[in-house]
């Protein structure tokens, strides 16, 4: 019962499924981050269901590879997407760790939160109507369960920033053992999937992806002296987009 319940805070908070709305509590939260995969299990079937149908119908791969790129943020409702855009704004302020804490803190949309999701959006299409355009779009698919559990991995082991607000909750009673050992089986399995479906764009893939971690956990140290739940967001746009190129490139060699 209690994983249930945590596995339905986790598709509340991180996916727009409908599920019943529970109360957040010490027990259902101890476990709930384990259950962020799942979303990333749904975003990789759906992109799945795109690219055989686009196949099927012969739909062009401009047509595939946007449905691809407009999946996740529909499925997770923009939330890391968001997360990204506050970031950069804070990022591109270049000021003090305390004042970037606040841009992120802001409900509003800076200038350089618009102009890096559009950046971004356009590299997504560009890189997935290459790699749709040469058969590769179900290698995707496992990245979206891989950045996930990664994500949960530095979301639990890596310092917060604030000590407050949905990551904090979220991390705060949980048992990071446990999260440490689901998440890196998820990695692993999610990883192997990758390099099943082709072996060498699936290593490039993922040694992108781990370049991408390491980088990551030296940029939040040291612009805002650890975590939130706007740098998750960003960390997992980021690894993904990261990965889509490693198998663009993989794709070339």
């Amino acid at each position: 019962m209690i994983f249930f319940e945590s596995l339905m805070v986790a598709l509340s908070t991180y996916s727009i499924i409908p599920v019943p709305n529970l109360e957040w509590n010490e027990k259902n939260m101890k476990y709930a981050i384990c259950f962020f995969p799942v979303v990333g299990i749904i975003c990789a079937v759906l992109i799945w269901i795109i690219a055989r149908c686009g196949a099927l119908l012969n739909v062009s791969s401009f047509f595939a590879a946007a449905a691809a790129v407009c999946v996740p943020l529909l499925i997770t409702g923009g939330i890391h997407i968001d997360g990204f855009m506050d970031t950069v704004d804070a990022l591109s302020s270049h000021q003090s760790k305390e004042k970037k804490l606040e841009i992120m803190s802001d409900p509003h949309c800076g200038a350089f939160a618009v102009i890096y999701c559009g950046i971004y959006l356009i590299l997504s299409l560009a890189f997935l109507y290459e790699i749709y355009s040469h058969g590769n779009l179900y290698a995707v698919c496992p990245i979206y369960v891989l950045s996930r559990s990664v994500s949960a991995i530095c979301a639990v082991n890596l310092p917060n920033a604030r000590k407050s607000g949905m990551l904090s909750s979220y991390t705060k009673d949980t048992k990071r053992k446990t999260v440490n050992i689901v998440m890196a089986v998820t990695a692993l399995a999610s990883g192997a999937a990758m390099i099943f479906i082709s072996p060498i764009i699936g290593a490039v893939a993922i040694v992108s992806g781990f370049l991408w971690t390491v980088l990551y956990c030296i940029t939040v140290k040291k612009n805002f002296g650890g975590v939130t739940g706007d740098t998750a967001g960003y960390f997992l746009q980021m690894f993904e987009l990261f990965c889509i190129v490693g198998i663009w490139i993989g794709a070339l060699l």
